[in-house]
């Protein structure tokens, strides 16, 4: 006999009735689409039910909560109602105590524990083989039976009461050229639930081997192809094994129950800029894709514009390179703990030798990334440590910065100290840093020294910093930024062959050690502001949000983020060159000690700046 299951839907919908017969309404439908939508089922005794329930809520990407039943709604209609098709293969796992005891065909034996049981339903319409014809990509399963691979993750879902479990994802191989056609078409079809959770090395999921599903069948990935993962509703089973109650019963996964039950979060229809994403790819090893929306990386393709003027006209506008503002800004979101470093000694008969362009630009990033909860700390040469520790409690002080950030120094002179610096114990595989920023930096060039734009050789006031970003490119993981404005900077080596033909003494001052991101901005300082208002971008953009949290937790409203008043602004600029003039910090250009940059003064044009790059920031699409 069937059992009725009366439906409590969370949607702003009428109460709902769904037949679950003892086989035929539920099937195999890991491959269909059609007017009902299929969903997994969850079973779990009434005393759980509002817990699993705020799970589900909180986790709303592999848990898309459709609705419920209510208690003691369970009935038997009459036998004339019962289909007379059958089949006999499991469709329900049973848990006892955490653990998968054995599959049935039906729950029909355990109508009374029933009684005292509340049904979920959790969403699962996504159709990816619908997203592959709409990107014109061939199915990899042509028989469409075959169920598609889900695996485990070290990714965990947010925790409430007993349910405690990590991400389970689904992975298909997609063609490289085609990811973003593919990553939109999903986005079109599926909305939140269509949207990839990680696109690249499955290790960074905590995913050994690929040939090993927890779930369905592998799928092999073939050259030129890249790895795309999903958040699945069968992380539900990790959570009843979490609760350890004493009975449960979940669908099978590829078992679904169609219902006419439907998730508004994936119910995309006509995109917009804010919900149409970008993809690009932000490092090689290992590989790793971040998306964002068109309309928050056309807004920081404004600042990378805004910030590539050229005031000293050095011909900066031959070393620009399109999107490394958004790529660096893109690497940067996802890195754990950054290192930045500043210092330029070009006034080498002053003590200070420093300018005043490098240091404001470090400490604005700073203090954004400190506003994210990132690990940070600024490396500067040793002779320079004493200045910069008073530079930083000085901008505490004067509320520049919240709290102070860690200034150290590195003085090896190889290979194996460079790595020794990054990695804890010199292990390469777990470094420090995931993330080196240098923001006017004095840089090494092709024999060996340091200059300054007058072809000065500053080789003995610079210690090498450079090492680390060498070291850096042999360590997986780690990425790196270089921000210059006349190309002797470090990081500028990317652009070093441009630097040697269009720079005045580009011959001979280039910097030769590369970044995997160079921003090019008229004064460094720019950049580095530039940096931290793309993140806040990218922070404010809920596909980039949704992507960096795996799906998994709350997605939060900007202003509910302590970030939202960390940007750079006039004032704390204007505070921040001050301190550099108390400490006889010089401008660079000029070398005079007063309240300018690279000869040009704060108000009337860093001012301005600023202010340009917050309000493009700000401002509403």
């Amino acid at each position: 006999m069937p059992f009725t299951l009366h439906l409590r839907s969370r949607l702003p919908t009428a109460l709902r009735s769904l037949i679950l017969q003892k086989k035929p309404n539920i099937r195999n439908t890991s491959s269909m689409a059609g007017e009902l939508q299929p969903a997994s089922l969850v079973v779990l005794p009434r005393s759980l039910a509002p817990a699993f329930e705020r799970f589900c809520q909180a986790n709303t990407g592999p848990l898309p909560l459709l609705g419920q039943s209510e208690p003691e709604k369970w009935m038997l209609p009459a036998q004339g109602a019962v289909s007379e098709t059958r089949m006999d293969r499991p469709q329900f796992w049973k848990y006892e105590f955490g653990a998968c005891t054995g599959s049935l065909a039906s729950l029909e034996r355990y109508s009374e524990q029933l009684k005292d049981m509340v049904a979920f339903l959790l969403g699962c319409s996504f159709s990816l083989e619908e997203a592959l014809e709409k990107a014109g990509l061939p199915r990899r399963d042509p028989a469409g039976h075959s169920q598609a691979a889900a695996y485990k993750t070290t990714v965990p879902c947010v925790t409430h009461a007993g349910f405690c479990c990590p991400l389970v994802v689904t992975m298909r191989p997609i063609p490289k050229d085609k990811l973003e056609r593919l990553v939109r078409a999903c986005c079109s079809l599926g909305g939140e639930q269509g949207q990839p959770v990680h696109i690249g090395d499955p290790e960074l999921l905590g995913i050994k081997e690929l040939s090993k599903p927890a779930y369905g069948d592998a799928v092999v990935c073939s050259p030129g192809e890249v790895p795309v993962f999903w958040p699945s509703p069968l992380t539900s089973l990790g959570a009843l094994s979490s609760c350890e109650t004493p009975l449960a019963f979940a669908s099978i996964p590829g078992c679904t129950v169609m219902t006419d039950l439907k998730d508004t979060k994936a119910a995309a229809g006509c995109l917009t800029p804010e919900r149409i994403p970008e993809v690009h790819q932000i490092s090689q090893d290992p590989l790793h894709y971040s998306i964002a929306s068109v309309s928050a990386s056309q807004k920081i393709r404004e600042l990378e514009s805004v910030i590539g003027i050229d005031p000293g006209n050095r011909g900066i506008g031959h070393l620009l390179c399109k999107d490394e503002l958004l790529k660096a800004s893109l690497s940067l979101s996802h890195a754990r703990s950054v290192l930045i470093t500043t210092g330029f000694p070009t006034h080498f008969n002053h003590e200070p030798p420093e300018e005043t362009d490098g240091p404001p630009g470090a400490v604005a990033l700073a203090a954004f990334l400190q506003a994210l909860e990132k690990e940070v700390a600024i490396i500067v040469d040793q002779r320079a440590w004493n200045l910069h520790q008073k530079i930083v409690e000085d901008a505490v002080e004067q509320g520049v910065l919240k709290t102070p950030i860690p200034i150290l120094t590195y003085q090896g002179g190889s290979v194996e100290a460079a790595q020794a610096f990054l990695c804890k114990d010199g292990d390469p595989q777990t470094p420090r840093f995931d993330h080196l920023v240098a923001i006017e930096r004095a840089g090494r060039a092709a024999d060996g020294n340091y200059y300054n734009a007058r072809k000065m050789n500053i080789k003995h006031l610079v210690d090498p910093i450079d090492d680390l970003f060498l070291a850096a490119k042999k360590i997986p993981g780690v990425s790196s930024t270089g921000v210059g404005d006349g190309g002797n900077e470090l990081g500028m080596g990317k652009v070093k062959e441009a630097v040697r033909r269009h720079i005045w003494h580009g011959d001979v001052i280039a910097c030769d050690v590369e970044a995997d991101f160079a921003v090019i901005a008229g004064v460094s300082n720019w950049g580095g502001y530039a940096l931290a208002c793309a993140l806040y971008i990218l922070y404010s953009c809920a596909i980039h949000s949704q992507y960096l949290r795996k799906a998994v937790g709350p997605s939060r409203a900007p202003g509910d983020q302590a970030w939202t008043q960390a940007l750079p602004s006039v004032i704390k600029e204007e505070k921040m060159l001050g301190i550099l003039v108390q400490h006889r910090v010089r401008s660079g250009v000029s070398g005079v000690v007063g309240m300018e940059v690279d000869g040009l003064p704060f108000h009337n044009t860093h001012a301005e700046m600023i202010q340009k790059l917050v309000d493009v920031t700000r401002a509403q699409v």
